[in-house]
């Protein structure tokens, strides 16, 4: 696509009321300068629910549906079934929802719109826990963390089970257009968005969004966490265009995971030996998806 310009117009206005240094508003707010005015958003219960204010005020320039925290697939779905039969098939149909009410809560509903080939955005702004509620580990919570449901202390009960791949699930369901995406890397997020805008079908996107709150940080931490967490492959950056595989930003040196942690309250608990393992688990994950690249690169 070439050098972005990113457009200057603001569809997310001042005053929301999320948490100082919160990733989730960075997330909106890009994805909203790469889809412009003819957009409509559906957001189920999530931090994003509150955020834009108290009814009849709000922060977004655009219509907003508010609906139940499992429902967003299907609420999308129908958004674009009505709008089509209007006539209004230019108009973007965008799901926004945390990583609690996608990956587990909302998953059979998203299942179900993009396996119906619904052409409608899906976004994921991923803080890995259900933060709106009291930082619950979620099935997008990473292996270590440290939640209010995985406490740590004496226990030593932080999360075990590994971080749920909801991206390469939708890479499963056979849809034109996956990808992930980091509010730390703005043009690559927006470069991602406008090329949905080009594809017709359902399209996917996981975001890296952090929070200052769950993940136990300053706020003005928020991007340079957001840039180490791509810098050392934790949450690499990449593309999937019908089953072809493109990674989006290659870090010129692999950063040790633990640089990561180190600015996190949420890993500090954990000993050297499991660093270690979560090292050697992110190495093994990058160069699967280095494979895969080489795989598909003739589709």
């Amino acid at each position: 696509m070439g050098k972005l310009t990113i457009p200057e117009e603001e569809y997310m206005l001042e005053g929301h009321m999320g948490c100082l240094g919160c990733g989730g508003t960075l997330a909106m707010r890009y994805l909203l300068k790469g889809l412009g005015k003819d957009t409509i958003l559906s957001i189920p219960a999530c931090c994003w629910a509150i955020m834009m204010g108290s009814f009849p005020y709000t922060n977004l320039k655009v219509p907003m549906h508010n609906s139940a925290f499992e429902v967003t697939g299907a609420a999308i779905s129908g958004i674009e079934a009505a709008l089509k039969v209007k006539g209004k098939e230019h108009i973007n149909v965008v799901g926004f929802a945390g990583d609690g009410g996608t990956i587990d809560i909302g998953f059979q509903a998203l299942s179900g719109c993009v396996e119906r080939g619904h052409n409608v955005f899906y976004v994921c702004y991923d803080n890995e826990a259900y933060m709106n509620t009291g930082i619950q580990r979620s099935g997008s919570t990473p292996v270590g963390a440290w939640t209010t449901t995985t406490p740590v202390g004496k226990t030593g009960d932080w999360k075990k089970a590994p971080k749920k791949n909801a991206v390469e699930i939708m890479v499963a369901h056979k849809i034109p257009y996956t990808a992930t995406a980091s509010v730390a890397y703005p043009e690559d997020y927006i470069k991602k968005v406008l090329k949905g805008k080009e594809t017709k079908g359902p399209k996917y996107y996981q975001v890296l969004s952090p929070c200052p709150t769950g993940w136990k940080y300053p706020p003005e931490k928020t991007v340079e966490i957001g840039r180490l967490a791509v810098q050392t492959c934790i949450y690499p950056l990449y593309e999937v265009v019908n089953g072809r595989y493109n990674i989006t930003f290659k870090p010129a040196k692999k950063k040790p995971v633990k640089e990561y942690f180190e600015l996190q309250g949420r890993f500090r608990h954990l000993p050297e030996k499991v660093i270690e393992e979560i090292q050697q688990s992110v190495d093994k994950d990058w160069e699967i998806l280095q494979r895969k690249v080489e795989m598909t690169k003739d589709l």
